[in-house]
């Protein structure tokens, strides 16, 4: 039977996060250059998981406690597959840090809590309506996402509590399609905690997940009738510089044919590791083109946080 939420209440360990983007930072103009959201304190000594987005090239980042202490914090790592983002802020900021869960026991149809700063909405109950692949226009793809529903607006960070009290789950969007049917249908995705489990020490120590990061070429694109629409090429980056352009539609990979976002991610990431030379085929003016782009780690082209763990890893 769906499991439901227990009366946990983990105020404790959700805070508010309020942070400035660094001057020129070149994600302020999507996600603005001062963001707010909630993280979850997930150990006693100040270790924060949160939407990774919300930290990307962050200049300073505030902390408030449940109690109306303000605390700084520092970005400790940033893991681009996942989606997550980690930040350190004093010990003892929570005295009862959540831990983590097991997210493959939430499945659909089970009652959930969400869990945002009390500026945010604080706690509701939701339900668990899809568990299924998530595919970003920002290259970006993951598996078993957890879709809930009714939507909460101010989500991003928000934690995903399970009926034991856990940490199933950390909020990153808005979405209309919770239900993937094809109708409109608004909820809020997840990224499931499992995702973090194998990075986390890896984050800590290095400040990114492990092993070689993926080539990036640095478009948006989405999905337009089983085609791959580019739909945004971000400036400077290794698809603005090879020639990529907006409407162009991508037809393959290294000489392998792509019908969406999915098989587009799949083949990308199967290139090589960042700075990989990838072969795009390309729909321009009703002409086939080949476009060269020479990939690159997300991580160098943002601009670089202040972070010990950044600084070790340089």
């Amino acid at each position: 039977m769906p499991g439901t939420a227990g009366e946990v209440e983990p105020f404790d360990a959700i805070v508010k996060l309020s942070i400035k983007a660094m001057p020129g930072a070149r994600t302020a103009e999507t996600l603005g250059a001062e963001r707010e959201g909630s993280g979850v304190v997930i150990d006693a000594s100040g270790l924060i998981l949160t939407i990774g987005y919300l930290i990307l090239e962050a200049g300073s980042i505030l902390v408030v406690a449940g109690d109306g202490r303000v605390f700084p914090a520092s970005v400790i790592g940033y893991d681009h597959a996942t989606g997550f983002g980690l930040v350190r802020t004093a010990p003892g900021i929570a005295s009862r840090p959540l831990a983590l869960g097991d997210a493959s026991t939430v499945r659909e149809l089970t009652t959930v809590m969400v869990a945002a700063h009390p500026a945010a909405g604080g706690v509701s109950h939701a339900c668990v309506v899809s568990r299924r692949r998530f595919t970003g226009w920002w290259e970006y793809m993951i598996e078993n996402a957890i879709f809930t529903a009714p939507p909460r607006h101010e989500h991003s960070g928000a934690a995903l509590v399970d009926a034991a009290g856990r940490l199933a789950g950390v909020a990153s969007l808005w979405v209309s399609d919770a239900l993937d049917l094809g109708v409109a249908f608004p909820g809020n995705m997840f990224v499931p905690v499992n995702l973090l489990t194998p990075q986390l020490d890896d984050l800590i120590a290095r400040g990114r997940g492990r092993g070689p990061a993926r080539p990036w070429l640095g478009l948006y694109s989405e999905a337009v009738e089983g085609h791959v629409v580019v739909t945004r090429v971000l400036p400077g980056a290794p698809a603005h510089k090879a020639g990529v352009r907006r409407g162009d539609v991508i037809l393959g990979v290294g000489g392998q044919s792509i019908g969406g976002q999915s098989e587009f991610y799949r083949a990308l990431w199967a290139s090589g590791e960042a700075g990989a030379t990838i072969m795009l085929h390309v729909l321009r003016d009703r002409i086939v083109r080949r476009v060269v782009v020479h990939s690159a780690d997300r991580m160098d082209y943002l601009r670089p946080w202040v972070s010990s763990s950044s600084k070790r890893d340089s």
